[in-house]
């Protein structure tokens, strides 16, 4: 047992040694784990000794480590606790710094354009309707009058999962699925993401929001569609926003129409304008009234009920309402573009 004990003595002064050079925790920390650690720890490896020893000089040999053990760690507690003690007194506080605020989070500018789209038709007596974004060949195109290989897919042209499943082009799908379960009157908005393949450019993306909107009843008519439209942007944009209405067509709607804004961004001033064009008008939704054969899909006599549907881009309203010229601004993630939309 001589060598253990020798051994003991010289660990012992050694830990002494470098408990002279503890600067700061993390030498500490070094100096614990050389010592006290399970698996290398000089400690561990004289108690592995023990088994080499004969049974009869086990126990002297083991409280000798023990007693060594609980030494160090004393020692090892009391240079932390000074440790402490002196960073407490003494703070490295550099005084000259700018002070850091903490930002509240906040809704991202599109959903607070959603948001405010929400509330203007929520006042006019719409229900808010969600649905799923991978839909079933039938619900995205078939029921909405897309008759397979109809060329006016091609406007559409999205990303399929399958042959049959693919990530919808537009919200008109829960138009469908709302018109299977109900019966008129049904006065709804779909907000919601969806997705086509387009090349980005200034105001076009493969993703993007959307919110279209379905009213069906008895005596529906364009008359309505135009009213509440113009209602809307009017209340959106401001009284003395300019609107026109341009005839277009949808497989789904019949008659139908794309409708302007004046362009907020230029006015109508600048030939060069990224966002207009040149023209001085941005389409901003298109809309049209119900074509019989949607009503038919879904069971609802197109004799006694009449209806219109509208659909528009979050991002585009959202663009020409802040007067941004590029629609990947809102995906950038630059906290100093989404702040400026924080509420106060």
């Amino acid at each position: 047992m001589e060598p253990l004990v020798q051994r003991i003595d010289i660990l012992r002064r050694t830990f002494d040694e470098a408990c002279r050079g503890i600067a700061d925790i993390k030498v500490l920390q070094d100096l614990r784990n050389k010592f006290l650690s399970r698996k290398r720890g000089y400690l561990a490896q004289l108690l592995e000794e023990l088994k080499s020893l004969p049974v009869s000089e086990r126990p002297e040999a083991g409280g000798r480590i023990n007693v060594l053990k609980d030494y160090i760690q004393s020692r090892l507690d009391e240079a932390e606790r000074t440790l402490a003690a002196t960073t407490t007194a003494s703070p490295r506080i550099d005084l000259s710094l700018p002070g850091r605020t903490r930002l509240w989070g906040a809704p991202h500018p599109l959903m607070l354009v959603t948001q405010e789209i929400e509330a203007i038709f929520l006042s006019m007596g719409f229900a808010i309707e969600e649905g799923p974004e991978i839909e079933t060949d039938y619900y995205n195109f078939e029921a909405l009058n897309f008759p397979p290989h109809h060329p006016a897919r091609d406007d559409w042209d999205t990303l399929y999962t399958t042959d049959n499943l693919l990530l919808r082009t537009h919200t008109s799908p829960v138009q469908i699925r709302v018109m299977e379960r109900r019966k008129p009157p049904i006065r709804i908005i779909c907000p919601g993401r969806v997705f086509r393949h387009e090349t980005p450019d200034a105001t076009h993306l493969p993703m993007f929001y959307q919110v279209e909107g379905l009213v069906v009843d008895e005596g529906i008519t364009f008359a309505n569609l135009k009213g509440t439209l113009e209602y809307f942007l009017k209340t959106f944009f401001g009284e003395k926003v300019k609107i026109r209405f341009r005839p277009s067509f949808f497989p789904f709607t019949e008659p139908s129409a794309e409708v302007d804004i004046e362009c907020l961004v230029c006015g109508g001033g600048d030939a060069q304008c990224r966002v207009c064009g040149g023209t001085g008008w941005k389409e901003i939704l298109g809309a049209g009234m119900v074509d019989p054969q949607v009503f038919k899909n879904v069971n609802i006599d197109p004799e006694r009920y009449a209806g219109w549907a509208f659909g528009l881009g979050v991002e585009r309203v959202a663009m020409i309402s802040h007067q941004l010229p590029e629609i990947k601004s809102f995906y950038e993630n630059d906290l100093r573009f989404i702040r400026q939309f924080m509420i106060k």
